[in-house]
């Protein structure tokens, strides 16, 4: 799921991290939005209301939305320094830093609720932290997958879904529509796990609040278990094979 990038990466990959992912966005964006009434998972409607508080002269509230994108874009230069930084040692754990840093900011995050001084925290560096970590896991996603898969928001997905409908009219090859058929549906399946995410975890956050984010770190422990599972199921199927072609 993390460790197959270039040629070896196949559209299973990709399907098994877009739902993992979207599904753990969904969560991290209803949480933030009831939490502190904050998008956390993509910066576009930040940037409209950085402009209409500017024109109310509200230059302090102004630049608070201006943060909130930074702060992702922040998150998204970390993931890829760190994964060009480990990937020329050890590019199988590319993946590592970034994934390890979201999971410590949900983590930090959602055990912020159980500390007595937590409602004179400031609900701006909860969004700061959720922005950050979604920054991260968006690049992350694109990275390994070289752009086919995206996460944490869903403008672009609807975008790239209806053009990719409508030419269901047009395409009329066989491995045209073969390869339109598995991309329409990557997106519905992102689509589709990103609202269910939003919907169980606005559930969960009626009896978990903020703990709610725990979940989305279980979630990600999860797919790096069973990326590591996977991988040395991999390994051990490879030695027997090597073992009975040397005692044939």
């Amino acid at each position: 799921m993390f460790r197959h990038q270039g040629r070896s990466r196949t559209s299973k990959h990709n399907l098994r991290l877009a739902t993992l992912l979207s599904f753990v966005a969904g969560i991290v964006n209803v949480t933030g939005v009831l939490s502190v009434k904050t998008l956390t998972t993509n910066v576009t409607g930040h940037f409209a209301y950085f402009a209409e508080e500017g024109t109310k002269n509200d230059y302090r509230s102004a630049a608070v939305f201006l943060i909130y994108t930074l702060f992702f874009l922040a998150g998204a230069f970390t993931s890829n320094f760190l994964a060009e930084l480990v990937s020329k040692k050890k590019k199988n754990l590319s993946h590592l830093p970034s994934i390890t840093i979201e999971l410590l900011i949900l983590v930090s995050l959602g055990l912020l609720d159980t500390q007595p001084d937590f409602y004179l925290l400031d609900g701006k560096w909860i969004a700061f932290g959720l922005l950050f970590a979604m920054g991260i896991q968006n690049a992350l996603v694109t990275k390994i997958s070289q752009s086919t898969v995206r996460t944490t928001h869903l403008t672009g997905l609807f975008t790239d879904l209806g053009i990719e409908l409508s030419q269901l009219f047009f395409y009329r090859k066989p491995e045209e529509r073969k390869t339109l058929r598995i991309s329409i549906y990557l997106r519905l399946s992102i689509i589709s796990f990103f609202f269910l995410g939003c919907f169980i975890g606005g559930f969960i956050y009626g009896y978990l609040a903020l703990r709610t984010l725990l979940i989305a770190a279980v979630l990600l422990l999860i797919a790096l278990y069973y990326d590591y599972i996977r991988l040395h199921l991999i390994a051990i199927k490879r030695k027997k094979k090597n073992i009975f072609r040397n005692i044939e």
